[in-house]
């Protein structure tokens, strides 16, 4: 994973790059894996771009709804599905609900979640070796780990600073 991104972007970033970058990742990522980047797809990755934090799908389908009739929720699943497949896409168990991701990785990378209990962004940082200790911890007692989901919820120094 390249840690070229801000953990927490600045709140008067140029939000519009920011998602045409992450927009021109998910594109580079879908075409290195030939895997078809559908009209739906990136809408769906569009819609999770709208802010950098969370949304459920109904909320996905809501902010669809507002530039084209509204999509069925098995739709938007799947595409869901898709992005999460490619890593292009989170999911955040304890909100149940979706974050784009426009980092270089792919879905088996193990990664914190840093979740602002104000403004409710999301930051993500590396934690493999986070999670191969409490993978080793679990399979040492005869467990086999399956998925590791590492959230930490807190306050963003955006936040803190204001």
């Amino acid at each position: 994973m390249t840690a070229v991104k801000p953990t927490f972007p600045a709140p008067d970033h140029d939000h519009d790059r920011c998602a045409a970058d992450a927009i021109r990742h998910a594109e580079k990522v879908c075409e290195r894996r030939a895997q078809k980047f559908t009209p739906i797809r990136r809408q769906v990755l569009q819609a999770l771009l709208s802010s950098h934090r969370p949304l459920g799908a109904y909320e996905v389908i809501d902010e669809l709804a507002k530039s084209m009739p509204r999509p069925a929720p098995i739709t938007v699943y799947r595409a869901l599905d898709f992005l999460m497949d490619n890593g292009l896409v989170h999911r955040i168990e304890s909100r149940n609900a979706y974050l784009a991701c426009a980092h270089d990785h792919d879905a088996a990378a193990m990664v914190a979640f840093l979740i602002c209990e104000r403004c409710g962004s999301v930051g993500e940082i590396p934690a493999a070796p986070v999670a191969q200790s409490l993978n080793a911890a679990a399979r040492s007692t005869g467990f086999t780990p399956k998925l590791s989901v590492v959230e930490i919820t807190g306050i963003c120094a955006h936040c803190q600073a204001a």
